[in-house]
C-alpha cells in the first residue's frame, strides 16, 4: 500500500485520544509511525499504557513504537491530571487486556528529532496534548521547523470559551510556556482548537447505528468505544449540559491531518499568554491591520460537522 500520510502522534491518551488513534489506524493510506506520550488526561506512564493496550487490541499489523514523554510543564507545577473527565485509567474505566510489550527506552522528545531527520519533509506530527514533547524537541533541534512536513495540534481557541478558564483550553492551559515556544517557533503548524471541535460531536446514537452496521472484524473496536465514550457523555452533560453526545477534540485534529478538505482555514499571528492572572494560557490572534506580536499559524476557523463525524463511522463500518 502506498502511505499519503506518515504519521508521528504525541498524546494523553484518553477517551478522544483513543477515538483519533483508531481512526488513523484504521484509514487507508496512513502509516503511523511511532506514538510519544505526555502527561494531561492522565500521566505519561498511563497514557503509554493506554497506548500499547489499544495498540494490542487494535492488531495494527506492525509493531508502532511507544515513548514516554515528559511528565511536567517545563517550568510550572503539575496540574491534576482530568481523571474526572476521562475516568481514573484514562479511558472511561474500560480495562482493555494488558500488552505484552512496553515502552521503549528512548525519551519521546530524542525520539521525534531522530524520526524526522530520518525522513525531512516527509513526516506530519499530529499532537493531541500539551505541547511539552516538541518544545523539548526544539530544544534538541533548533532546525526542526524546516524538517517536518507539518505540525497538527489540538490545542487552543480563538473565539470559543475555555475550557479550563473563560479564556483557555486544556492543552494550553497545562504548559502555556510550552505552547508559546511551539506557536513562536516557525514550525509549520495547523492549530485545530475549540472554535471548531466544540460543535463537532458524537452521540450514544452515532455508535449505536456503527454498531449495527460495522464491519464484522471492528465490532469489538466499536463496543470499545461506546463503552469508553459513556464516562465522556456523563462529563459533558454535567459541565455543558450535553444529552448522550460529546465533542471529539482530538479527532478532529487527526481529521485536519488526513481531510484538510473537511475544514476551512486562516492564518493568524498568535502568542499564548503565560502572566495574567485570568488570562494564563490564553492564545492571543493579532488580527489587527497591521499586526505586530506573534507568528504566523495556520488557524482551523470553520469544519463541515457532519461530513467530519460521517468520515469518521465510515472508516468503522460495511460499505453500504
Amino acid at each position: 500500500m502506498t502511505h499519503n500520510h506518515r504519521l508521528l502522534i504525541d498524546a494523553d491518551t484518553g477517551i478522544d485520544d483513543a477515538l483519533a488513534i483508531l481512526y488513523a489506524l484504521r484509514m487507508p493510506g496512513v502509516q503511523v509511525e511511532g506514538i510519544t506520550t505526555v502527561f494531561g488526561n492522565t500521566s505519561a506512564e498511563q497514557a503509554a499504557e493506554n497506548t500499547l493496550r489499544l495498540l494490542e487490541f487494535a492488531d495494527p499489523g506492525c509493531s508502532i513504537p511507544v515513548l514516554l514523554g515528559a511528565d511536567r510543564p517545563l517550568l510550572r507545577p503539575l496540574h491534576p491530571h482530568s481523571s474526572h473527565v476521562h475516568g481514573e485509567n484514562g479511558l472511561g474505566g474500560v480495562e482493555l487486556p494488558r500488552a505484552p510489550r512496553s515502552a521503549g527506552q528512548e525519551p519521546a522528545p530524542d525520539f521525534l528529532v531522530r524520526k524526522v531527520n530520518e525522513s525531512p519533509g516527509e513526516l506530519t506530527l499530529v499532537t493531541l496534548a500539551s505541547f511539552t514533547n516538541l518544545a523539548l524537541a526544539l530544544e534538541l533541534d533548533p532546525e526542526l521547523p524546516r524538517k517536518v512536513k507539518g505540525v497538527v495540534s489540538m490545542a487552543g481557541t480563538i473565539d470559543a470559551p475555555g475550557n479550563v478558564t473563560p479564556v483557555a483550553e486544556a492543552n494550553v492551559y497545562k504548559d502555556p510556556e510550552a505552547a508559546d515556544r511551539v506557536l513562536t517557533s516557525g514550525l509549520p503548524i495547523t492549530l485545530v482548537g475549540l472554535d471548531v471541535t466544540m460543535p463537532v460531536r458524537l452521540s450514544k446514537g452515532h455508535l449505536r447505528s456503527l454498531a449495527d452496521r460495522a464491519k464484522p472484524e471492528e465490532a469489538a473496536l466499536v463496543r470499545f468505544m461506546a463503552e469508553a465514550s459513556e464516562a465522556y457523555w456523563a462529563f459533558y452533560g454535567h459541565s455543558n449540559f450535553f444529552v448522550e453526545e460529546a465533542p471529539m477534540h482530538d479527532l478532529l485534529a487527526m481529521q485536519a491531518a488526513l481531510c484538510p478538505e473537511l475544514f476551512t482555514f486562516q492564518h493568524m499571528p498568535l502568542r499564548v499568554e503565560c502572566g495574567g492572572a485570568l488570562t494564563t494560557g490564553m492564545v492571543v490572534a493579532d488580527r489587527r491591520a497591521i499586526p505586530r506580536e506573534g507568528t504566523g499559524v495556520n488557524v482551523c476557523v470553520g469544519v463541515h460537522a457532519e461530513r467530519a463525524i460521517g468520515q469518521f463511522l465510515s472508516v468503522f463500518a460495511q460499505e453500504a
